[in-house]
């Protein structure tokens, strides 16, 4: 009988309580609520970790219907950070993560650096909470989200600025609406960064030309889905080139296949959004996919399959 092999990931190594994975499947923030909605139908358990929606300091109501729609090859979806706030996630989530043994990343959004700071000051000792993403991205908020991810001088601000709020381990996750991708990765690592996610959703729009406007109700959104796949990986492959620091993929995968494509390209873990809306049980799938691939391949320990893509490039 062949020996199970090893999917243990650590996402926080210079960090004083490091973030260790059973393996690197996560689900990616704003797919799967708090969690604890997936839980009722998935065992969440069997995972590497989960990334909650984006929560802010205070409630927000989010973005005006409609917010999502089908597009070829993925979605279009422009939620614009609905949430019950920070006070409410503390109180009433927080208390079933610290039940769980799955490790729980709150994903944390601000208009402001002082926000980010606040809510990051208010997770500190929590039980229940194993480190914060950044969300320095999303393209579907009036303010704040990616104003930080696309300016260097304002993501590197951000960054030291939270990690000084906090003894947690902290992701910060990128946009893939920049010229250069390893210039943010870059940055934030300098800035305390322990680990980099990306990429977020692209920014696009649709237009229905019976009634002649836009499709969204806040016109612009979030592009995801297997359509961004290509771009998502090349950006993990050229981020991973420059940092020193783990790197998580995201963005359009939708199988093991895919999933192994980002590890090889330089992804310590990888984050499932899209995906779980059409098939709820594809993260436990996607496991299962790496691991018939490990064990098919002779590979021990996932750790040797990360970046294996960067040393045979030219």
């Amino acid at each position: 009988m062949r020996k199970s092999p090893n999917l243990h990931v650590q996402l926080a190594p210079r960090h004083t309580k490091g973030l260790a994975l059973s393996n690197p499947v996560m689900i990616a923030a704003g797919i799967a609520g708090y969690g604890i909605e997936y839980a009722e139908i998935a065992d969440i358990q069997k995972l590497g970790a989960v990334v909650c929606k984006g929560t802010t300091l205070m409630p927000r109501r989010g973005n005006a219907q409609p917010r999502l729609m089908e597009i070829p090859g993925g979605l279009l979806n422009s939620v614009g950070l609905e949430n019950i706030g920070i006070d409410a996630l503390i109180k009433e989530k927080a208390p079933v993560w610290a039940r769980w043994q799955v490790p729980v990343i709150v994903n944390v959004a601000g208009e402001t650096i002082d926000e980010y700071v606040d809510v990051a000051g208010m997770l500190e000792g929590v039980p229940g909470i194993s480190g914060i993403e950044l969300n320095i991205s999303c393209p579907n908020v009036s303010a704040g989200g990616m104003e930080f991810g696309v300016d260097p001088k304002l993501a590197a601000r951000v960054t030291s600025a939270v990690k000084a709020a906090t003894s947690l381990p902290v992701i910060v996750k990128l946009s893939p609406n920049v010229t250069d991708i390893r210039e943010i990765a870059l940055v934030v690592e300098e800035a305390g960064a322990d680990a980099i996610s990306l990429i977020n959703t692209l920014k696009g729009m649709a237009i229905d030309i019976d009634r002649r406007k836009p499709c969204l109700g806040n016109i612009v959104g979030g592009v995801s889905g297997p359509v961004i796949k290509p771009v998502a990986l090349h950006m993990v492959f050229e981020a991973a080139k420059v940092v020193r620091i783990p790197v998580i993929g995201c963005g359009g995968i939708a199988c093991a296949e895919d999933a192994l494509e980002f590890i090889m390209a330089g992804a310590t873990a990888i984050q499932i959004g899209t995906a779980c809306l059409t098939s709820p049980d594809i993260c436990l799938t996607i496991l299962d996919g790496i691991k018939h691939f490990m064990v098919d391949k002779g590979v021990e320990n996932l750790t040797d399959l990360i970046g294996v893509a960067q040393q045979s490039s030219y």
